[in-house]
């Protein structure tokens, strides 16, 4: 689409595709957030350990827009996500003041309404890890593979789980090596023992929801949506692997040099 600009000789002037505008756009805000969230951090060296997934992470989805740009969908959970996520980095885990705010709004503070007794927002990002990054997943996979039906729905599934506990792992380890303030501001544990499984058990419960969502979703616009969970769960190749393959292989490669 071409777009003529006053002034100069109204020469054709290529329009970005409504996609680009509106990625662009996310970018553009996100980096304001980021800019706003990075200053005075409550902790610094918390605040940059925090953000090396935004490091790799925004490059990489600026990267790969030009080859595999995603849609308005995988771009909006992603930045809602990021934004979260820059809360708690700003402010550390452990210390976001939601329940202060919570208490200026509504003049009681949430963790004594719901009977709390620690800071649950780094519970709610693990949450949305799940719960929002499911479907970005679930779109870069079926656009990279030929899978279909029910596959379409376990991997994403499973990305969201094994990345989390990933996480809890990397937090472990960075708790290790760096120790002290630095490695406790990190972990964000805040004595509780079963800090990291719950954590995954949030991620895993906000990717289950995400997961139904999607495919009630799917299940009411497609008509095939039955055929082809039920195609994706029939045997494709009735030949073992393991040794049967190897050898296949081999016999190919003999047959090759001869």
């Amino acid at each position: 689409m071409f777009v003529a600009t006053p002034g100069r000789h109204n020469e054709p002037v290529r329009k970005l595709p409504a996609n680009d505008r509106y990625a662009l756009t996310l970018l553009a805000v996100f980096l304001l957030v980021f800019a706003a969230l990075a200053y005075a951090p409550h902790y610094r060296q918390d605040w940059l350990l925090e953000n090396v997934l935004v490091f790799i992470l925004v490059p990489a989805a600026i990267l790969s827009h030009f080859v595999l740009p995603l849609s308005r969908i995988s771009y909006t959970l992603i930045f809602v996500f990021l934004c979260w996520h820059e809360v708690g980095a700003h402010y550390t885990y452990a210390e976001v003041p939601y329940d202060r705010w919570f208490e200026a709004a509504f003049g009681t503070g949430l963790n004594d309404l719901l009977g709390w007794d620690r800071n649950h927002f780094d519970r709610l990002v693990h949450f949305l890890w799940g719960l929002l990054l499911t479907y970005p997943v679930r779109e870069v996979f079926i656009r990279l593979s030929n899978a279909k039906g029910f596959w379409t729905y376990l991997f994403p599934f499973l990305v969201a789980i094994s990345t989390s506990t990933i996480f809890e792992l990397l937090e472990w380890a960075a708790a290790i090596i760096f120790g002290g303030e630095l490695g406790i501001a990190y972990l964000g544990t805040q004595g509780d023992v079963w800090d990291a499984h719950k954590d995954t058990s949030l991620a895993m419960l906000g990717s289950f929801i995400a997961t139904c969502i999607i495919a009630s979703v799917v299940a009411s616009l497609d008509r095939d949506f039955a055929r082809e969970w039920a195609d994706s769960l029939t045997v494709k190749h009735p030949e073992p692997l393991g040794e049967v393959e190897i050898a296949r292989l081999l016999a190919e490669r003999e047959n090759d040099s001869e």
